[in-house]
C-alpha cells in the first residue's frame, strides 16, 4: 500500500513516531448512548458503596444496642419474629425501590398489603395456595390495570397510584374491625428460609441493576427533557413490569401479614406502610428520580430500620410507622440529592477533538486543500463605463488578428 501499512493498534493510542489525536476510549465507549434517554457515559458507584458502607456501620451499632437491651431478640423465637419481620418490609421495599428505579414510583402498595392481609387472615383456613392464588391474581390485574393507564394516558405514576390505593382503601373499609388469622401456616417456621430469599433477590437486583445497559433500560421511562413526553415502547414495556412487579411484591407482603402467628389485622388506609417502604428504599440509595441505586442498601436499610424498630420495642418507645416514615424519608431526599450529584456519568467532552487528519487504524487521510482562487468570467467595469451589450471585445482576452494592420 505504498509507504504505509495498516495499523491494528489501541484505537485510543497513535502509531509510532506520529503525534495522539486518535478518539478517546471514553467516547468510543458510549458511541452508542442515545443522549435522548439519559446522559451518556457510566453511572458512578462510589457513593453508593460509600453511603452502603455508612449504613452497614450503622446496622452494626443499632444490633449491639440491642444485643445489649434485649439479647433473646436476637436469638431462638426472637430472632425468627425479626426476620419475619424484615421480610416483610422487605418486599414492600423491594416493591418501592423496583418502581422508583423504573421512574414509576407505585403509592398503592401500601393499601394493596393491608388488603392482600386481610384476605389471607379471613380465607387464610383454606390453604396458603388456595388463599393466595386468587390474590395473586387479582394483584397482578390490578397492576396491568394500573401500568396501562400511566403508560398509555402518560400520566404521573405516583398520581395513577393515588387514585388506585383510594380504590383498594374502598375495599378494606368495607371490614368495621380487627381480623384474626384463621390460617395454619405460621412464616416464622420459615423465617430462615425467606429471609435467605429475600437477601438473594435484593443483592441480585442491585448487582443485575448496576449493569450500564440494564441500568438505562431500567430507567428508561424517567424523563430527561419534557416530562409529559413519550418516552418509547421499550420504556413503556418496562414501567408496566415495574408497576405489575411492585403491586405482586407488595401482596406477597401482606399475605405475611395475615398469617397464622401474626397480630390481628386492623383495617387501614396502608398509606403508613407505602410512606415506610418508600423512605426506607430511598435510605437504600434508590434515587427518587429514577434509574440509580446501589447494590446491598435495601437489604442494609431493610435490616437497619428493623432493628431500630425492635430497639424502640425493647425500651418500651412507642414508635409510629408514620414517624418512622416521615425519619427514613426526609433522609432518603438528601440521599438522593447526593446520589444525583455525584452518581452521575463524568463529563465527557460534547464533540471529537480536533484532529490532524489520522484515524483510529492509523491510516492517514490528507486534508483538502483549499480551493484555488479562479480568476472572474467577464472582466470588470466601472459604474461610469456605459455597458454595450453588442462590445465583442468585452468577450475577448487577447487582440483580434483581423483587425492587425497587415490585414
Amino acid at each position: 500500500m505504498g509507504g504505509g501499512r495498516m495499523s491494528y493498534d489501541d484505537p485510543g493510542r497513535a502509531a509510532p513516531g506520529e503525534s495522539s489525536s486518535a478518539i478517546p476510549a471514553a467516547l468510543l465507549e458510549n458511541v452508542f448512548d442515545d443522549p435522548a434517554h439519559g446522559e451518556p457515559g457510566r453511572d458512578r458507584l462510589v457513593v453508593h458503596l460509600v453511603w452502603e458502607t455508612l449504613l452497614l456501620v450503622a446496622l452494626a451499632a443499632g444490633t449491639y444496642l440491642l444485643w445489649q437491651e434485649a439479647p433473646d431478640t436476637l436469638r431462638g423465637d426472637g430472632l425468627r419474629d425479626l426476620l419475619t419481620d424484615v421480610v416483610v418490609l422487605g418486599l414492600l421495599t423491594l416493591a418501592a425501590g423496583l418502581s422508583l428505579r423504573a421512574a414509576t414510583v407505585n403509592l398503592a402498595i401500601g393499601p394493596v398489603a393491608v388488603a392482600a392481609a386481610l384476605h389471607m387472615a379471613e380465607q387464610g383456613d383454606r390453604g396458603l395456595t388456595a388463599a393466595g392464588g386468587p390474590a395473586l391474581a387479582v394483584a397482578t390485574l390490578g397492576g396491568l390495570v394500573l401500568a396501562l393507564v400511566v403508560v398509555v394516558l402518560h400520566v404521573p405514576a405516583w398520581a395513577a397510584g393515588l387514585a388506585g390505593a383510594a380504590g383498594v382503601v374502598v375495599y378494606v373499609e368495607q371490614r368495621t374491625g380487627a381480623v384474626l388469622p384463621q390460617g395454619t401456616y405460621d412464616p416464622e417456621r420459615d423465617a430462615l428460609p425467606l429471609f435467605a430469599g429475600f437477601a438473594a433477590v435484593a443483592v441480585l437486583g442491585g448487582v443485575f441493576g448496576a449493569v450500564r445497559a440494564v441500568r438505562r433500560m431500567v430507567g428508561r421511562f424517567r424523563p430527561v427533557v419534557d416530562p409529559a413526553r413519550r418516552r418509547g415502547v421499550v420504556a413503556a414495556l418496562v414501567a408496566v413490569g415495574a408497576i405489575v412487579g411492585s403491586t405482586v411484591l407488595a401482596m406477597l407482603a401482606g399475605l405475611l401479614l395475615g398469617t397464622a402467628g401474626a397480630d390481628p389485622v386492623t383495617p387501614g388506609t396502608g398509606l403508613d406502610w407505602t410512606v415506610l417502604a418508600v423512605g426506607t428504599s430511598l435510605l437504600a440509595g434508590t434515587s427518587a428520580y429514577g434509574r440509580r441505586g446501589g447494590i446491598f442498601g435495601t437489604l442494609l436499610a431493610v435490616s437497619l430500620v428493623t432493628v431500630v424498630l425492635a430497639y424502640a420495642d425493647a425500651r418500651g418507645w412507642t414508635v409510629d410507622r408514620w414517624a418512622l416514615g416521615a425519619v427514613t424519608l426526609g433522609i432518603g431526599l438528601v440521599v438522593t440529592r447526593v446520589v444525583e450529584a455525584y452518581g452521575r456519568p463524568a463529563s465527557a467532552p460534547e464533540r471529537l477533538p480536533a484532529t490532524d487528519g489520522r484515524i483510529s487504524t492509523g491510516w492517514t487521510v490528507p486534508r483538502a486543500d483549499p480551493p484555488a482562487t479562479w480568476p472572474p468570467a467577464m472582466p470588470e467595469r466601472s459604474a461610469e463605463e456605459p455597458v454595450d451589450p453588442w462590445d465583442v471585445s468585452r468577450w475577448e482576452t487577447g487582440p483580434r488578428r483581423w483587425d492587425t494592420e497587415d490585414r
